[in-house]
């Protein structure tokens, strides 16, 4: 298989933009994501893989019904969206999201600007069987390098919106904020069987639009000189709860 070496390649400079620029990404329906783990995942949940680039040929012999460009480890340390560019970078086109379902468990994510977390709560939601993350506010762009490698592939199994605060008002479900104001519940007195949890950011908290929409409050017990938690870590406490409280969820609790 020929190497390609050149960045000037109209295939590489598709790339960088993608993984560079919000518009684009968004204007050609597809993004960037790197890693032998989330290729995997992409094949196993049968995504729409456009292109692959890959540093060795142990890519294309694993896949060999991918479109895979063999590329100087160098180039592809280039292309890479990030520092510690992994051994394959490929493009892929978004999972179509189900709709909401009003009658099941969201977690609701409000202004939550960090693509890392953003992308380790989406990970986090997959595993405690969250129906739909929804984004609200200025969050990080879901399809941003950074985020898709916070979820470790996550993103193409776990069901994701990103919308306006209004959708909330369908929720059937009741919706908790998480806060550490005065009258939060602890959440290990909470009833999570049925119910929803809205995240805010770690600096303005939830929106006040949101708090107005959220039946009560809920916090997570800590030690009393500890200020806050990492966002992407309540809201991975908080979903184990959830996880933990739904019929049939975990059959050792």
């Amino acid at each position: 298989m020929e190497i390609l070496t050149s960045r000037s390649n109209s295939a590489v400079k598709r790339v960088k933009s993608l993984a560079n620029k919000r518009e684009y990404r968004y204007a050609v329906g597809e993004f960037v994501c790197d890693g032998l783990r989330c290729l995997r995942e992409a094949v196993m949940c049968e995504s729409a893989i456009t292109a692959v680039f890959a540093s060795s040929d142990a890519i294309a012999s694993e896949f060999p019904n991918l479109p895979v460009t063999r590329v100087s480890e160098e180039l592809l340390q280039y292309m890479s969206p990030l520092k510690d560019a992994q051994d394959v970078i490929f493009t892929c086109k978004p999972k179509p999201s189900h709709p909401i379902n009003a009658d099941a468990r969201n977690l609701v994510l409000d202004g939550v600007q960090d693509p890392g977390n953003v992308g380790t709560i989406i990970r986090s939601a997959a595993a405690f069987g969250i129906d739909t993350v929804i984004l609200v506010g200025d969050c990080a762009d879901l399809y941003n390098p950074k985020t898709v490698r916070a979820t470790m592939g996550a993103i193409f199994r776990q069901n994701v919106w990103g919308t306006t605060a209004s959708v909330l008002s369908v929720l059937k479900m009741p919706l908790y904020g998480a806060s550490l104001g005065d009258g939060a519940l602890d959440i290990r007195e909470t009833d999570f069987k049925n119910a929803s949890v809205a995240i805010g950011s770690e600096g303005a908290g939830l929106s006040a639009e949101v708090l107005a929409m959220c039946r009560g409050l809920v916090k997570i017990p800590m030690e009393p000189d500890t200020e806050s938690l990492n966002a992407a870590i309540a809201a991975s406490v908080i979903m184990w709860e959830m996880y933990r409280g739904g019929e049939n969820r975990y059959v050792n609790a």
